[in-house]
């Protein structure tokens, strides 16, 4: 933790932050302090209590503050009917999970929903489909919910899902899904967490190519040791993965391992023809958060810029939204500017 002096006030932050993140931490913060408290939260490492001022109070958790008040019903209710996992740090002022709702509830909840997003989508959506999910959709998805699910990885803890699924028709009015995963301010995607496992052998391998993995699967510690069935389904769809010649090691050591595993799952879906036709995967980030860009294109350059992986900002939603003129959703576009920077 680190203090830094700014207009008169003193911040409690992170020890190290990009100067995006820290710009957007002192801007959140001075939010919470304008429309929440001014009461710090902790963080609890190794049995420690560090305060810091972007976390919030217990005190202040309970009626999710940093939800837009107009969904904040909603989301308890989903959250209760269809139960995922609310992040370790949802109540931070920067958390994606929270930012994620924040953006796509108020659209997708309104009337004027499929509008929006033929905006965001206009190669291929027609209209949600609200007889799939939840009214069309699902927050923190990872497929059917039997064992382990299709990437043979989920558990009450951890395991691949999408931050948002969007059942919809397309313009031949097939059922298609839009997998979508939401960053903030996080500099990178989820990074490989089998090359510094505890439990990692000599045997596995990163260093082997796509090709030499897929020729022995034991070199991966997730698909020798945890089982996963990362690249039993990756086998099945190598040519997704157009360029893997270029990498001399593993591709999906870094933070394209968060990229890979969320496409596997759409590719997975896919596979299963019922009930989804064509599943989409995407990312959406700030526009100002430019330390994912490199992940980014090294991701489509390993997939030949493959249509089936894409990228938008909240800039644009917000966009979208605002052109229709309607005065609910010019409401929440204001507030979701001032709280997130745009």
């Amino acid at each position: 933790m680190r203090v830094l002096s700014r207009n008169g006030n003193q911040y409690r932050l992170p020890g190290v932050l990009n100067p995006f993140q820290e710009e957007m931490y002192l801007h959140l913060i001075d939010w919470k302090w304008n429309h929440i408290t001014k009461e710090e939260g902790y963080y609890n490492h190794l049995g420690r209590k560090i305060p810091y001022d972007a976390i919030l109070p217990e005190s202040a958790k309970k009626d999710f503050p940093v939800i837009y008040p107009d969904v904040v019903d909603a989301l308890k209710k989903y959250h209760e009917k269809f139960y995922f996992k609310l992040h370790q740090h949802f109540n931070h002022m920067a958390s994606s999970q929270a930012a994620n709702a924040n953006l796509f509830l108020p659209v997708l909840l309104h009337p004027r929903a499929n509008d929006v997003l033929r905006l965001m989508k206009p190669d291929d959506f027609s209209e949600l489909a609200t007889e799939e999910l939840d009214q069309g959709f699902q927050i923190e998805f990872w497929g059917p919910r039997e064992g382990t699910g299709l990437l043979g990885d989920h558990t009450k803890l951890y395991g691949t899902d999408s931050d948002i699924a969007i059942a919809y028709f397309n313009k031949k009015h097939e059922l298609s899904l839009w997998l979508i995963e939401h960053k903030l301010t996080e500099k990178e995607f989820t990074e490989c967490h089998g090359l510094t496992s505890n439990g990692k052998k000599p045997q596995h391998d990163c260093s082997k190519s796509f090709l030499e993995i897929l020729e022995n699967k034991s070199y991966c510690y997730y698909h020798d040791v945890r089982r996963f069935r990362y690249w039993d389904i990756t086998e099945r769809h190598r040519a997704f993965f157009a360029n893997h010649d270029k990498y001399p090691q593993c591709p999906f050591r870094g933070g394209t391992n968060q990229l890979w595993r969320n496409q596997l799952l759409a590719l997975s879906l896919e596979e299963q023809e019922q009930p989804y036709k064509h599943v989409f995967f995407s990312v959406v980030r700030h526009p100002l958060n430019i330390y994912l860009d490199d992940t980014i294109n090294d991701y489509k350059n390993l997939t030949a810029n493959n249509t089936k992986f894409s990228t938008f900002t909240s800039a644009g939603v917000i966009h979208a939204a605002e052109s229709l003129g309607d005065a609910k959703l010019n409401k929440w576009a204001t507030w979701y500017r001032e709280l997130y920077n745009l």
